[in-house]
C-alpha cells in the first residue's frame, strides 16, 4: 500500500494539471469547485468556477444573491438541484455557522447538498482531515488495481472502496494522496482505452494481468429511462414574449420556459394542437400560427425529452391569464435562467 501511494504521489508531481481550485485552501472555493464538477468535465466546469468566484467572491455574496440569479449563473451545467442546494447551503453557513465553513467532515456533511464525497474533499483539502475522497476516478483506479467486482453504485460498494482508499491515506498530508489518485484516474486510468503499457502500476494491476481492464469498475443496472413529450408555445409580438416559471419537484425547478403542453405518448401536430390548449395562454383570439420546429431530442440522466417549439404571432401581448406566466421583452430574455434545451434551440434560431 505504502509503495503504491508513494509512486502515485511521485506521478502526480510530474503530471498534475494546474487547476485554479488547487491553489487554495479556502473551503468556500473548494466547496464551489466540488459542487460544480459533479457530473461535469473539468474543461466545462472551469469557466463556471471562475464566473462564480468573480460574481460571488464570498459565501456572503452567494447567500445574499437572488435564487434566480444563481440559477442563471448555473445555466448550461444541468442538474439544477445542485445550484439550488448550493444557494441553500450558503445561507446555512451564514445562519448556523456565522459565515465560517465547518472545519470537519461530520459537520460539513450536514450542509444541504453535501454528501460523503464533497464533505471528505473539503475536510481533506481545506482542513487536512484524514478522509479518503472517493469519486468516479478513485473507484476506477482501485477497482482495476484489485479486481474488485462489487458494484460501485451500491451502498456495499461505496463502503468497500472507501475503507480501501482510507488505507492509503497519510494522516500527515491526506490532501496530497487524494489529489493524486483522482488526477491519475482522470488522466491515466481513463474510463475508455487507457494506455496501460505506460502505466506505472501495471506490475501491480490485477485487471491488467488478467486482461479485464475494460470490465472495471462494475456498476449495477441503471434505472430505466422514460420518454417525455414537450410542446413549447412561443408567443410573440414584435417586442415581447411570455415565460412560465417551473414549479414543483420536477426537472428544471425554478427555471423559466415558454408555456408548455406535455403529452403522454407523442408530440402535437398542427391538427391536434387544439385552440383551447393554446387559448389557455392568451387574452385574445387575435393570433396566428407561424411555424413549428422539428422535434428536438434532449437526453437527461433518467429521462429523454422530445421537444417541439410552436411560434405564434400576436398583435400585442397583454397580461397573461395565468399568474405563473410573465410578460418579458425579447431584449431581456437572457436575464432569465432557462433549460439548456431551450437556450440551444434559440441560439440555432438566431
Amino acid at each position: 500500500m505504502k509503495e503504491i501511494a508513494q509512486q502515485l504521489i511521485a506521478w502526480y508531481h510530474q503530471n498534475k494539471r494546474d487547476l485554479p481550485w488547487r491553489n487554495t485552501q479556502d473551503p468556500y472555493k473548494i466547496w464551489l469547485s466540488e459542487i460544480i464538477l459533479q457530473q461535469t468535465r473539468v474543461e466545462q466546469g472551469t469557466p463556471y468556477y471562475l464566473h462564480f468566484i468573480e460574481t460571488y467572491p464570498t459565501v456572503f455574496d452567494l447567500a445574499n444573491a437572488p435564487e434566480a440569479q444563481v440559477l442563471r449563473s448555473w445555466q448550461g451545467l444541468g442538474y439544477y438541484s445542485r445550484a439550488r442546494n448550493l444557494h441553500f447551503a450558503a445561507k446555512e453557513v451564514l445562519a448556523k455557522h456565522k459565515g465560517q465553513f465547518p472545519n470537519n467532515y461530520e459537520t460539513l456533511i450536514q450542509l444541504k447538498g453535501v454528501g460523503e464525497y464533497t464533505a471528505a474533499a473539503i475536510a481533506s483539502f481545506a482542513f487536512g482531515e484524514a478522509k479518503a475522497v472517493v469519486d468516479g476516478n478513485v473507484f476506477r483506479v482501485l477497482a482495476r488495481l484489485f479486481n474488485i467486482a462489487t458494484p460501485i453504485n451500491t451502498g456495499a460498494g461505496k463502503k468497500e472502496f472507501t475503507v480501501l482508499a482510507n488505507q492509503f491515506i497519510d494522516p500527515k498530508n491526506p490532501a496530497l494522496f487524494n489529489q493524486a489518485i483522482m488526477e491519475f484516474g482522470a488522466m491515466q486510468c481513463k474510463p475508455s482505452n487507457p494506455d496501460c503499457s505506460v502505466c506505472p502500476f501495471n506490475q501491480y494491476c490485477q485487471s491488467f494481468a488478467t486482461n479485464t481492464v475494460s470490465e472495471y469498475p462494475v456498476k449495477s443496472k441503471k434505472t430505466k429511462t422514460r420518454n417525455r413529450y414537450f410542446d413549447f408555445i412561443i408567443l410573440s409580438d414584435e417586442k415581447n414574449t411570455i415565460l412560465q416559471k417551473r414549479e414543483g419537484k420536477d426537472i428544471w425547478q425554478g427555471l423559466y420556459q415558454f408555456p408548455l403542453i406535455e403529452s403522454a405518448t407523442k408530440n402535437k401536430n398542427k391538427l391536434d394542437l387544439s385552440k383551447s390548449e393554446v387559448a389557455n395562454y392568451l387574452n385574445t383570439n387575435s393570433h396566428k400560427m407561424v411555424k413549428s420546429s422539428a422535434i428536438v431530442k434532449h437526453v437527461l440522466s433518467h429521462q429523454v425529452i422530445f421537444a417541439k417549439f410552436w411560434w405564434i404571432n400576436m398583435e400585442s401581448i397583454s397580461t397573461a391569464k395565468d399568474a405563473n406566466l410573465i410578460k418579458v421583452p425579447w431584449s431581456h430574455l437572457s436575464d432569465y435562467g432557462m433549460p439548456q434545451l431551450i437556450v440551444k434551440y434559440l441560439e440555432n434560431e438566431d
